[in-house]
């Protein structure tokens, strides 16, 4: 007889798991398990993330990263995000368990992680007073842009628009180019 899966997790016990290939967060105990991702999930990720560093290099507000990563807010919540942005200062220490504070999350929707990304996660990025939360849909070629306080989404479907703290301007991606053909 098998040890039975524990019905509540921790961000500990997701970091015991195995590297076996799948992506293991948690959020407020449950457990979000996706498999690897496709490739048109991948280049929507690279391209995001060299025009946001891009954008970095030249405004320096924060740092970008992808992931995977170990943020944690507590006990019973460790995220991924697929693209983030975190303050200078909290990059500084290049410690997982000092970063608290993302400035702007993204993440690409997948056949597998649509639930957990535009339900479970949000509502915990929201929580944890994230400013700007993206949700990208390639097959709608779209973005949803979520803010804290926001019950519903504002729709993009033209170009990305994202302004923090200090910068001198803002970051604008067109979406026909984050979404073009290989």
């Amino acid at each position: 007889m098998g040890m039975a899966a524990p019905t509540y997790w921790t961000a500990e016990m997701v970091r015991q798991l195995p590297d076996d290939g799948n992506r293991y967060e948690v959020v407020h105990g449950e457990l979000l398990v996706t498999p690897a991702p496709r490739f048109d999930h991948q280049l929507l990720v690279s391209r995001l993330a060299v025009a946001i560093a891009n954008y970095l290099e030249r405004e320096g507000v924060g740092i970008m990263l992808t992931s995977p990563a170990d943020i944690s807010w507590a006990p019973d919540v460790l995220v991924q995000p697929d693209v983030f942005v975190i303050p200078r200062a909290e990059a500084a220490s290049r410690d997982w368990s000092r970063i608290r504070t993302l400035l702007l999350v993204a993440e690409v929707l997948s056949p597998s992680t649509v639930r957990a990304d535009r339900f479970t996660k949000r509502h915990r990025y929201q929580e944890a007073g994230v400013p700007t939360y993206w949700l990208v849909d390639g097959e709608e070629q779209r973005v949803e842009v979520w803010t804290p306080d926001a019950e519903l989404p504002a729709i993009e479907t033209q170009q990305l628009v994202w302004s923090p703290v200090g910068a001198r301007q803002a970051f604008t991606l067109a979406l026909d180019e984050l979404f073009r053909p290989v």
